[in-house]
């Protein structure tokens, strides 16, 4: 185990009951699960030097903390005499060749361009599954329990009350595990012509158990893939079938294939850039002045902005580990270039303590798009935190459920409390200011300060690109044509496509971002 500060109890837990999981599978074919707690560096050359490995085999890691630790292993295994061998899995090919396609082997920023590559890529490589084995050699030779002594390794998966762990909110709606994640990927895979048309931007971010008790309009397998419980190699294929027995079906960007696009897109990205995780120092991000204000910030995550629909949807994440792409959207965009000018790093580390399928790649790739600081630049649009959820739930069922202070709220006011009459405030049980906060900024005001800021960041950045500074972006003008993106889940944020006639006019007049048809998870 390696411990990290920023990995919230709803997460460890699914991980905690990922490796039970495969402790069961791994003993149903005559293995098990050895578990090392400390540090990789100090623990793996031990367990190697005590058990006389001769080899050692694992999956490619592209995240930069992992790249550095699995370079400091590779050396210190073969300082031992150690075969080191690893395996691209985790993605749907391997990263390093699918980057040699790229001109000049850097990613590029935009989707379609990236859509090419890709396609050319698994054109020449394609997918291919591997059957499960039947049975594996036993883990330890003879004397179990000396062996594991001699390394320092724990026989089976330590529980949340050994490692120190809270309870798990009883909110979450999916169980850690392979068994789980496939019992969920067939759950949806039942519904052929539902998974033939997906559209995600077609799907709601308020729905609550549309297809049955703890489901949403999405698959929910984000976190399956994030950890490894599901195979995207195996969704790809499974899904592919799917397409086969229909003659029409939706396309990348937003159908199912398109989410897994999307996630072999950041994960390239982030793989081939850089300081990718960071605004300094990283070549595709904008380089903007945000500002650094704790409170506005503990507001925002605490879901006491004054905001029912972006209070709703932190309460849901903070609870569920989960929230639709959508609402991810609409708060990364509140607490950036839309409303609160913060840093787009520092809600990028509440989501990643706070989501279940909290992936760095995708984590941070889709910060960078919604606050415009890379992939997508109309800075000019963002999501009114009233408007936008009225396309969805008018009546405000999503906030009545996950902010029960305002469960009695007149309809008319549920997104906007502060308008509402004192004597409905006290027939609702609930005063604005006391039961429920004031808005801690005025949307309208914020909005369009905001925008001119972004005008000057944006037209700073260019000044210093021109200038030959290091640290601006080295991104592109556009994202796919105006297209917006979404990832398979993580942080699955997207883009919006420009805005036309009616709807360009409402984006700018009420500063609120319509869901356009091409809007990718």
């Amino acid at each position: 185990f390696v411990s990290s500060g920023r990995v919230g109890a709803n997460r460890l837990h699914f991980l905690l009951q990922s490796l039970c999981d495969l402790d069961r599978a791994l003993r149903s074919v005559d293995s098990q699960l050895i578990v090392l707690r400390g540090k990789p560096e100090v623990e793996l050359p031990r367990a190697m030097q005590a058990w006389s490995v001769e080899r050692l085999v694992f999956e490619v890691d592209t995240e930069e903390y992992a790249k550095a630790r699995d370079a400091r292993i590779t050396q210190l295994a073969r300082a031992q005499g150690v075969e080191v061998t690893t395996r691209w899995g985790h993605t749907l090919t391997n990263l390093d060749e699918l980057l040699c396609r790229h001109p000049g082997g850097k990613p590029t920023t935009t989707y379609g361009s990236f859509l090419g590559h890709l396609k050319k890529q698994l054109s020449a490589q394609p997918i291919t599954l591997l059957n499960a084995p039947t049975r594996l050699p036993p883990a330890s030779p003879g004397d179990s329990d000396a062996w594991l002594s001699a390394a320092g390794a724990v026989d089976g998966v330590p529980t949340a009350e050994e490692l120190g762990i809270p309870v798990q909110s009883t909110s979450v709606i999916v169980q850690g595990g392979e068994s789980a994640g496939l019992a969920l990927m067939e759950a949806n895979l039942a519904r052929p012509e539902w998974i033939a048309s997906f559209d995600k931007p077609s799907t709601s971010p308020t729905a609550h158990d549309p297809f049955g008790e703890k489901t949403r309009s999405t698959t929910v397998l984000s976190p399956y893939l994030k950890f490894g419980c599901l195979s995207s190699r195996m969704l790809h294929q499974r899904v592919a079938a799917v397409y086969a027995s229909h003659a029409k079906h939706s396309e990348p960007p937003t159908s199912l294939h398109g989410q897994l696009f999307w996630r072999e897109f950041y994960y390239c990205c982030a793989h081939g850039t850089p300081n990718y995780e960071v605004m300094v120092g990283n070549p595709i991000c904008r380089q903007i002045p945000w500002g650094d204000d704790t409170k506005l910030l503990a507001a925002w995550r605490e879901a006491r902005t004054g905001y029912p629909w972006i209070d709703a949807a932190m309460t849901q994440l903070r609870e569920e580990g989960w929230i639709h792409h959508l609402a991810r959207h609409a708060v990364a965009c509140f607490l950036t270039r839309g409303d609160l000018w913060q840093s787009w790093e520092k809600g990028a580390e509440v989501f990643d303590e706070l989501l279940l399928d909290a992936d760095p790649a995708i984590n941070r790739g889709n910060w960078m798009w919604l606050s415009c600081s890379c992939f997508f630049y109309q800075y000019f649009r963002c999501y009114s935190p009233v408007a936008f959820p009225k396309k969805y739930d008018k009546d405000g069922a999503y906030v009545r459920r996950w902010l029960p202070q305002l469960k009695a709220f007149p309809s008319k006011y549920i997104y906007e409390p502060w308008l509402c009459p004192i004597a409905d405030q006290k027939k609702a049980n609930c005063i604005i200011g006391q039961d429920y906060p004031k808005p801690i900024v005025d949307h309208t005001a914020v909005s369009k300060q905001n925008m001119d800021r972004m005008a000057k960041a944006y037209a700073a950045d260019k000044a210093d690109k021109a200038g030959g500074s290091d640290g601006g972006s080295g991104g592109s003008s556009s994202a796919n044509g105006g297209s917006g993106r979404g990832g398979s889940g993580s942080a699955g944020s997207a883009g919006n496509a420009p805005a036309k006639g009616k709807d360009k006019k409402r984006a700018m007049v009420q500063q609120t971002l319509p869901v356009a048809k091409k809007t990718a998870p």
